[in-house]
């Protein structure tokens, strides 16, 4: 996420907010032990149908004289062998989660996002589990009872010959009849010319019907359906909370796809806004998984005590540390001042050019103006040092030391006296660089002195000059802290000039001949690192720039002083005008996006065990609109409706009829807003005088297998049942078309 995308601008106050509603994830779902129903069979007889809804997110079953399924089952099964007791357990459906081993053994009949069966062993122990659960007798080797079962459109040859074969030869069937499952709901709910849309779990169709028969020539898919939703989402969380310490599993993901997504009716606009902190509460739902609270230690006071003592004496430590290393490299920089200095006097007694750039050449300078501005540099750099570091560690004393020593010469001394005398040398040194510093703070000290006196004069005289003075001074170090975050974050593309000026000072450093620089003193080796200056090169590389973290302080510090002016004397400059609360991350766009209007404690094992669905809730089933948005390249199911409509069948008699019932069906036509969504889009392409009328099913899951129960039980559909006898005379790969079936080209 680039870095401005946490700079926006601040929100208004917002009113106080209502307590934060959460919700829970379900857990896995196992139902538990299902008795065998023996009452379906006592009831039925030869002529009762068995009626198989078989869907890819779950099969149900029944009979045909049943107002609903008795039994709907997942369809996987587990098989695996426990070797300690030396049997085979085999779990079917929702058992599956009963046992850790069964759940790593489970296989699905489908492959994920395809309603085509492809695993016919799973597939069977499936048949086997609704067979023994509706209390079917199979004591004569057969079931004995005709089937109606459900596939999806077009579907392959091969698995309708193949599961023909299974319910034949395997159960005994006596009679065999298959239909389409969004048609066999279209006929329930009493539908005879219409567009039929149904968007299952894997898939979605549209469907036109003429006179109760569909016209599969014109029926068109669209690859999307509640799984695929799902993945997608889950696609969304992982990008949106990379380091999310729990597991999201599909079907936590299809139940939070159920729960809290809807169908947009302006999804553009809805999106914009989706993030405005003006009723984030009710559009972010908080959904929070299992967590284990840490058990936290308490200290008593005296530990705590202890601790934060042991914490001051490590920084005193440290800081004392530090405020030697920057002594002593004042220390070295005021001696390469001496130096050049020395130089520069040199310099001027000597008389011809040549050899002045023979002393300047083995100095490392091509000309006079180079040494003038090194010169220059150590003396502002050592200025700053003396006026930010000398001042807090200098020691006051009663008395000037004295150093005896230094004025006697080393041949009047013995090996102990000219070991004092070097200690003496180094402690006046100290002590004059202390005096130095003394003279420059007080210096200094008078200098902020009158600055502050004469910019005291100037707000007196003209307060709104000097309010505006201080806005425009403001404005211009956020201008330069902006620059520099654009110029690190150009540093992250590989063609950007800074990264090139950065390559190129990588590609000096890696030449097999880089230029040498002769340092004073003569001779032509290669002292890299010997001056601190020599590292600056690596600030190059990392920042693209020849400065340090220290001007990125001292332009906070001055910012942060000049808003403390301002808040003191600008009555319309308030704390939300600071740029540390426009810059606040509990404000930004990122974090409403990550953890909603609410706060958000790092540490809480309760909130990093949350995940926030805003703008996922209308992105998810958006993709059935707009197929693009998951990187899907197919039109959307609006678009799919008005090519048949005002394409395929514009010069049909029957286009009004077809236009009076869009029909909806299928779970993933369950959303909020999705019938009203798809009558809007219908009305924008049709023309203003053409009526339309858009319906849902009553009971878009399970009207399916009604439909399919309702037709099994007509004395009519029994000639459209393909029989043992059939089967055996004419293959396997024989099926019977009837007006709520597929039909073979």
């Amino acid at each position: 996420m680039a870095p401005s995308a946490m700079r926006d601008a601040p929100q208004p106050a917002q009113p106080a907010q209502p307590p934060q509603q959460l919700w829970t994830v379900k857990d896995s779902p196992f139902q538990g032990f299902q008795p065998v129903d023996t009452d379906g069979w006592a009831r039925s007889n030869g002529e009762t149908a068995i009626v198989i809804d078989n869907g890819s997110s779950a099969v149900r079953a029944g009979w045909s004289f049943d107002s609903a399924p008795r039994l709907s089952v997942l369809p996987n099964m587990a098989r695996y062998r426990d070797r300690k007791l030396n049997r085979t357990f085999t779990f079917i459906g929702s058992d599956v989660y009963a046992d850790g081993t069964a759940r790593g053994q489970s296989k699905p009949i489908y492959e994920a996002g395809s309603n085509i069966v492809n695993n016919w062993d799973a597939m069977e122990g499936v048949l086997d589990y609704c067979f023994v659960k509706l209390g079917v007798d199979g004591s004569s080797g057969s079931i004995n009872r005709p089937i109606v079962m459900t596939e999806p459109v077009a579907n392959l040859a091969y698995t309708r010959k193949t599961m023909s074969e299974i319910l034949f030869e395997c159960y005994g069937a006596p009679s065999v009849a298959y239909g389409i499952d969004s048609l066999f709901s279209y006929s329930y709910n009493g539908g005879r010319n219409g567009l039929v849309m149904g968007s299952s779990y894997t898939s979605t169709h549209v469907i036109p019907v003429v006179n109760a028969k569909p016209l599969l020539s014109q029926t068109t898919r669209l690859n999307w359906g509640r799984f695929q939703s799902a993945q997608y989402l889950l696609k969304l969380l992982r990008l949106k909370y990379p380091t999310f310490p729990g597991k999201i599993s599909d079907s936590q993901a299809e139940d939070l796809v159920r729960e809290h997504c809807y169908v947009s009716q302006d999804y553009e606009a809805d999106l914009s806004r989706c993030l405005d902190w003006t009723g984030l509460e009710d559009r972010d739902h908080t959904v929070q998984f299992p967590y284990t609270e840490q058990i936290v230690v308490q200290k008593t006071e005296e530990e705590l005590a202890a601790a934060a003592e042991k914490r001051k004496e490590s920084g005193r430590r440290l800081q004392a540390q530090a405020a030697k290393m920057r002594l002593e490299k004042l220390k070295r920089k005021e001696e390469e001042l001496e130096y050049y200095l020395q130089l520069q006097t040199q310099l001027e007694e000597i008389t011809t050019k040549k050899e002045k750039a023979r002393v300047l050449e083995s100095n490392d300078f091509d000309d006079e103006n180079q040494l003038n501005k090194r010169v220059k540099e150590l003396e502002a750099g050592i200025k700053k040092a003396r006026n930010k570091d000398l001042g807090d560690i200098e020691e006051e004393q009663v008395e000037p030391p004295t150093f005896p020593l230094l004025d006697t010469p080393d041949d009047q001394l013995d090996e102990e006296g000219i070991k004092q005398k070097r200690q003496q040398r180094l402690i006046k040194s100290n002590y004059d660089a202390r005096q130095r510093a003394k003279v420059e703070r007080e210096k200094e000290k008078a200098r902020i002195a009158e600055e502050q006196r004469l910019d005291d004069e100037r707000r007196e005289t003209d307060p709104q000059g000097w309010i505006e003075e201080r806005r425009i001074a403001r404005q211009v170090i956020i201008q330069k802290m902006k620059d520099r975050e654009r110029l690190k974050a150009e540093l992250g593309n590989r063609k950007s000039l800074a990264n090139q000026m950065r390559m190129k000072s990588i590609a000096n450093l890696a030449s097999d001949a880089p230029t040498k620089k002769r340092r004073r003193g003569g001779g032509d080796d290669d002292t890299f690192g010997a001056d601190d200056a020599d590292w600056g090169v690596y600030r190059t590389i990392a920042t693209g720039e020849g400065s340090d973290d220290e001007e990125e302080e001292d332009l906070s510090k001055n910012l942060k002083e000049i808003e403390s002016q301002l808040l003191k004397h600008d009555p319309n400059f308030t704390e939300e005008s600071t740029r540390e609360a426009q810059t606040d991350w509990t404000k930004s766009t990122l974090h409403a996006f990550l953890h909603g209007p609410y706060p958000y404690d790092a540490e809480s094992q309760k909130e990093i065990n949350q995940i926030h669905l805003n703008v996922e809730r209308i992105r998810v089933p958006e993709v059935v609109f707009q197929p693009t948005i998951a990187g899907l390249d197919q039109a959307g199911i609006v678009e799919i409706a008005s090519n048949i409509l005002n394409e395929r069948l514009a010069d049909s008699p029957y286009r009004d009829n077809v236009l009076k019932d869009i029909f909806l069906t299928g779970g993933n036509t369950m959303f909020q807003g999705f019938e009203d969504r798809v009558r809007a889009e219908l009305r924008a392409v049709l023309p203003a005088e053409q009526e339309i009328t858009v319906r849902r099913a009553k009971d878009c899951v399970l009207d399916a297998w009604r439909g399919a129960a309702q037709w099994a039980g007509k004395k009519e559909s029994r000639g459209n049942f393909m029989t043992r006898a059939e089967y055996m005379e004419k293959g396997s790969e024989y099926i019977k078309e009837h007006d709520l079936g597929n039909a073979s080209y």
